[in-house]
């Protein structure tokens, strides 16, 4: 897909994240002197076209208070993970969940949600609580704690060279 000059417009309007206001089409089409309906259209049209890889909220759990941030792994049966892993990225505390494949002889997970709380024992009860949803059909579990916040971006066009 070849960009227009209203989609890089768009683009380095919206790559450090929408604006915080109660319309952030609205503003970012002002911006651009456009309207709403353009920039959501355009926006929805990239996400489709694999340009744009989501729109979603990237909350800084730090700042919200959530210290102890752990990424749960799970081992349960290939044939369940899909059903399980709706049934975990349904629980209030899991902000994401997602399928990975094994490594045979170094990792057995293959289901992983994201579990924030104030403290890694408030981390670790979540967990077991999503071990005892799961029942028999948790093999093995785990939680690996962060030990540095990593920056999170989104799509970024490079300067052209001059």
């Amino acid at each position: 897909m070849t960009l227009s000059e209203f989609d890089r417009q768009l683009i380095a309007a919206t790559q450090s994240g929408l604006p915080l206001v109660p319309r952030p089409y609205a503003s970012v089409a002002a911006m651009l002197g456009s309207t709403c309906e353009a920039v959501r259209t355009r926006l929805a049209e990239l996400l489709a076209a694999g340009v744009v890889r989501r729109i979603a909220a990237v909350p800084n759990h730090y700042r919200l208070g959530y210290v102890a941030n752990g990424m749960s792994v799970w081992d349960v049966d290939d044939a369940q993970v899909d059903r399980l892993g709706e049934l975990i990225g349904s629980q209030p505390a899991v902000s994401h969940c997602y399928r990975r494949p094994r490594k045979p002889g170094v990792w057995r997970y293959n289901l992983f949600a994201m579990l924030h709380g104030h403290t890694r024992d408030e981390v670790l009860a979540q967990a077991e609580s999503v071990a005892a949803l799961l029942g028999d059909d948790c093999r093995a579990h785990d939680v690996l704690f962060s030990s540095a916040i990593l920056k999170k971006t989104g799509l970024r066009l490079r300067q052209p060279i001059d």
